[in-house]
């Protein structure tokens, strides 16, 4: 059994994961930004005992130190942080750069940047020496983006955190591996949840699932199922891998 944080963990891709960890018999701290009600969703639907709910904003460095304190507290220890928590593209934030005001294009940097990068590397910080002090070894997984790698349009700011996230996770591999603590990131494509429900059924779904040659979008279980293999004991050796989970829409 291991005790785990995953951030951004109300619903979609960290719920999927939270509800993966319980199965496997670990206990969760379910994670959220500003939803508790979904939050709580997610924890009546966890298997076993013991989870708990902490809700803050990781944008802010000191919300950020809060979770962690009181993840910490709630389970006694951490052995996994999941890096879910996220400002997701939306119609409301996205800000091509031919046609987005300059107040737009600010305010988009600025959120997606406070929370994707700059939270999960404060957190991501905070749960190392932790798991260093404890010395007990570990594992953190970065949900990053195919994004990242063949660029976003309209949400160019969100494709920029998901690649500086990922690369951040090379750079922790690199120091946590001799206290034993892997660090990997996964890569999801499209994912069917419910954020993105309304586009999968727009006039748009068809061309959405037509990227990927099996004719699909991916779920959240089999995102969450890749996080759950990452934080094995047996994934040691995949420490500083960013994993491609698109259905083969992209190629890199």
């Amino acid at each position: 059994m291991a005790n785990a944080l995953i951030t951004g963990s109300s619903r979609g891709i960290g719920r999927a994961v939270a509800q993966a960890f319980a199965r496997r018999g670990d206990r969760v701290v379910v994670h959220y930004g500003r939803d508790r009600d979904a939050a709580q969703q997610t924890l009546a639907s966890l298997e076993g005992s013991g989870h708990a709910v902490i809700g803050g904003d990781l944008g802010d460095p000191v919300e950020a130190q809060r979770v962690v304190e009181e993840a910490v507290a709630a389970l006694g220890s951490l052995d996994i942080l999941v890096n879910n928590a996220a400002v997701a593209p939306s119609a409301a934030n996205a800000h091509r750069v031919d046609s987005a005001s300059y107040a737009e294009w600010q305010a988009a940097w600025s959120a997606m940047v406070s929370v994707n990068l700059l939270g999960a590397s404060n957190v991501t910080m905070l749960v190392a020496q932790h798991l260093i002090e404890r010395g007990s070894g570990g594992a953190i997984v970065n949900v990053g983006s195919r994004g990242a790698f063949r660029g976003e349009a309209d949400h160019p700011a969100y494709a920029a955190t998901k690649a500086a996230l990922q690369a951040f996770g090379q750079s922790m591999a690199l120091v946590l591996a001799p206290h034993g603590i892997s660090v990997t990131s996964v890569a999801p494509g499209m994912v069917a949840t419910e954020r993105q429900s309304a586009k999968l059924e727009s006039e748009q779904g068809d061309s959405i699932r037509g990227q990927s040659p099996f004719g699909r979008v991916g779920t959240p279980e089999e995102v969450a199922d890749a996080v759950a293999y990452l934080t094995s004991s047996s994934a040691v050796w995949a420490s500083g891998t960013v994993l491609d989970l698109n259905g083969a829409s992209y190629f890199r």
